[in-house]
């Protein structure tokens, strides 16, 4: 490393060190640092683009803020200009990854890998430049493998090291069975490595052995080393657990303006910080010194969120979806009025009804005892009046406006 940095000059040491910052800053782990400053600035000496590589195996289209922790990441690289190798697991993804999982997973079809991949570029185009990303389809290579060449691969090894990761030993230790073809996961996605000569594999930190598999193999193949880049996982908006669709604490890219807002209001204090750090387009500099300012309380929490809101909604909606969110969030929810859009939705029961029946019959909840739950935890509103009484029963007229928590709301047709 020494060798590499010696060569450069002043005005090409600071532009090392101003993107090992950037490309620093969130990371949980870099496997080995100096090795990612070795190829900063051999990339920069060289005037030669890195290779950033991140594998999908498209199983779960719908992008939420939890998956753009990765993909920040990746713009950053790509605004450095080195290149985005985006690997498309359509071989892989008929197996499935195991991470994680404590089963082995669905495998896919061909149509289904294709329409979600295709979902998925329409959603990464609104974090990375799309036009400028290295598309592969791993089953270019993986498909042409004979059977010799998977036992040469596989001979490259051990079972032992393929133990050591977590959800194989505990499917051991609880007795749970695991199929022969999901060893062979870590192996085509480490080969995938290999094949591409990639410099930098990305990924959160539950992929940090199948990442350092992709290290493992350039080895044995006689390539040089990629550098594993792992970033936190995001809690979601239960502040416990992580982000997920199926734990409904996500904030999703694709919803309205003002859902991504009102969503973003309910963050956790406590997790302000790594909001900002990880799913924003702030720079470093920008980044400390929303940390400063919340740690001396220079900055309210309700005004970090509200800048949080407006920067995520302007990143994946526009500056213009971003101000009328804004709007609409302190007229109605800080000065109590009522939004201008309420959706109007049919009322087909008798006129005379319990507020139970109206809630469940309208949808705005799932069944009687949640919205039992919500009326005594004083979160439904029947023309802005608080419901204190589950028994309620009320005559439902035209126009009547019935709000459940703090973003719903419905008006009744008649």
């Amino acid at each position: 490393m020494n060798e590499v940095m010696n060569q450069l000059n002043a005005e090409q040491l600071v532009e090392v060190t101003r993107q090992m910052r950037i490309y620093t800053q969130g990371v949980k782990d870099i496997i080995p640092l100096e090795e990612l400053e070795a190829k900063v600035a051999k990339s920069v000496l060289q005037n030669k683009p890195l290779k950033i590589k991140l594998g999908l195996d498209p199983s779960a289209p719908d992008v939420h803020l939890g998956h753009t922790v990765v993909l920040n990441k990746m713009r950053q690289f790509q605004e450095n200009g080195h290149i985005i190798q985006l690997i498309i697991g359509d071989f892989t993804g008929k197996i499935g990854d195991p991470t994680g999982k404590s089963v082995a997973r669905k495998q896919l079809t061909d149509e289904e890998v294709k329409h979600n991949a295709k979902t998925y570029f329409e959603q990464f185009a609104k974090v990375i430049d799309m036009e400028k990303v290295e598309l592969h389809y791993n089953s270019k290579w993986l498909s042409e493998l004979n059977f010799e060449d998977v036992i040469q691969l596989a001979g490259k090894i051990t079972m032992a090291r393929l133990l050591e990761r977590d959800d194989f030993e505990e499917r051991i230790a609880l007795g749970k069975p695991i199929s022969l073809h999901e060893f062979f996961y870590p192996l085509m996605q480490g080969y995938d490595s290999v094949v591409l000569e990639s410099d930098v594999e990305l990924g959160g930190t539950d992929q940090h052995f199948n990442i350092l598999m992709g290290r493992h193999f350039q080895e044995k193949f006689g390539k040089e080393k990629q550098i594993a880049l792992l970033m936190p996982l995001l809690e979601g908006l239960d502040g416990v657990e992580k982000m997920s669709k199926s734990k409904k604490n996500y904030i999703g890219i694709d919803e309205s303006p003002q859902e991504i807002y009102g969503k973003a209001m309910s963050i956790p204090d406590e997790l302000m910080t790594k909001y900002f750090e990880l799913v924003t387009d702030f720079t470093p500099e920008q980044i400390q010194t929303t940390k400063k300012q919340l740690a001396t309380e220079e900055l309210h929490p309700r005004d970090a969120k509200m800048l949080l809101g407006k920067t995520i909604v302007r990143m994946y909606h526009g500056i213009e979806a971003a101000e009328q969110a804004e709007h609409h969030f302190v007229s109605v929810f800080q000065k109590g009025s009522m939004p201008d859009d309420i959706p109007l939705i049919e009322w087909k029961g008798d006129k005379e009804t319990s507020i139970i029946e109206l809630l469940v019959g309208l949808e705005m909840l799932s069944s009687k005892s949640e919205a039992r739950r919500m009326i005594d935890n004083k979160g439904v509103k029947v023309n802005g009046e608080q419901v204190d009484n589950p028994q309620l029963t009320l005559i439902v007229t035209d126009g009547l406006i019935v709000q459940v928590g703090k973003r719903k709301f419905i008006k009744v047709k008649m």
